[in-house]
Order: C-alpha cells, then structure tokens, then sequence
C-alpha cells in the first residue's frame, strides 16, 4: 500500500481557491510584475505549513479526497547553454507510469512525496527536499551540483485529478545537462522559452500545469545577465 503526504486544503489556500500559478511573495528576482494579482506566502511560511499540517495517508483515500492536497514537487530544470538559456522539457512514452500522462508533454520533474522521504532524525517534518531529490534522481543522470529555487504553487481544481494536487513549483539550474534516466519510459530535450511557446501556441499536448506554467516562464526562468567586456 503506498502513502502520500497530504495538507489540508483549507491550511493551504484559507481564504479561497486559487487557479493556476500562486507565486510565492518572495519569489520573483527579475523585478518583474507578479504572475498573480495576489500572492501567496513566502516560501519560508509554506514550509511551515507543510511541517506543521502535513501527514501521511493511503494513496487511494487520497485520491477520492479534495479537502486534502496531496503535495508535488514539479521542479521546471534549466540549463544555461552556451546558446541560451534552456528548459527541459519531456514525453512520457506508452511503456512509463500513469496511462493519464501518456504521451503528454512537461516541464516539471516531480512526483508524490512518500514517507521515505521524511528524515526521521530531523527537527522538522518537512520532507519536501527530500523528496525533490529523489525524484530528480529517478528520472534524470544529474551531474554536478544544483540550485533548487522554490517560486510557487499550481492548482487547478477544475478536474477531479487536479482537485486532490497541488503544485510546489520549483527551478533547478543545473550546471550541465543532465540524461534521462529511462530512456524507454521518457523522453526529453532542452529548448528555449520562445520555442516553449510556440509549441503551446500549436496544440502540442502539455499536461495542464505545464501549460498553465508556460507563460509565466519568463518571469519564473530569468535570463542570465550578459557578460560585458
């Protein structure tokens, strides 16, 4: 039997349901506008959310739940090229996971946060670094360091799928690209921002937080400064 971390809705958004992209107060580095006309919590306070609201149940009791949030890590991974910035962006192929995904393309790494994920010797109960690093480690080869940069929140209860998720959207600058680890189960390339667009623009099929994520990227995936001689 598998268990999922959940938060309680209500602890999560108290004052009312969000749609889409909720960036975190502290979250934009560019000076640019807010992608929410209402921001949510520093990131700091929705860790404490987390370790303070946050427990463990059965997935299936999960699943059939709304007044719970079962909590993903979606980390959008970006890599510097000589060439400019790229994001990576993947397709999960017939052999791989959920039949729901199938086929659909992403920008998030991520997955259910599980009780292994929760360091019994920490002083907090909060098990989302954990859980970020191992699904990067399962779905990517990642070499060298990387920064994780926590900016928001996803959600969408327009579905019966989204009504029991949400979001913690991340960005990981990797410093060399990683290689997707199964490559029978996913497959993935890097592409810039502009072709991201694009590709929504056209009707390539992007899971929704994906493409609800998509045109906020600039603001979420900053540029490099240039080099000035």
């Amino acid at each position: 039997m598998e268990f999922v971390f959940v938060v309680p809705r209500t602890a999560l958004f108290p004052e009312c349901y969000p749609h889409g992209l909720v960036p975190f107060a502290d979250a934009s580095r560019t000076g640019q506008p807010a992608a929410s006309k209402a921001p949510g919590l520093p990131a700091a306070a929705f860790e404490e959310v987390v370790a303070r609201e946050g427990f463990f149940v059965e997935r299936e009791r999960a699943e059939r739940t709304p007044a719970w949030k079962q909590v993903i890590p979606y980390s959008i991974v970006r890599w510097d090229a000589p060439e400019g910035t790229r994001v990576l962006v993947t397709r999960r192929l017939k052999k791989g996971g959920e039949a729901r995904l199938h086929d659909k393309h992403s920008i998030g790494i991520g997955g259910h946060i599980n009780p292994e994920d929760l360091d019994a010797t920490s002083a907090t109960k909060n098990p989302l670094d954990a859980g970020t690093r191992r699904e990067l480690a399962e779905e990517l080869v990642v070499r060298g360091a990387y920064e994780v940069r926590r900016v928001g929140l996803i959600n969408d209860d327009s579905n019966p799928v989204g009504a029991v998720h949400v979001g913690l959207v991340q960005v990981v600058t990797v410093s060399s690209p990683p290689e997707i680890r199964e490559v029978d189960l996913l497959e993935g390339r890097w592409v810039s921002i502009d072709e991201l667009r694009a590709m929504l623009a056209s009707g390539v099929n992007f899971e929704t937080w994906s493409a609800l994520l998509i045109p906020h990227l600039d603001e979420l995936v900053p540029q490099p400064l240039a080099a000035h001689s």
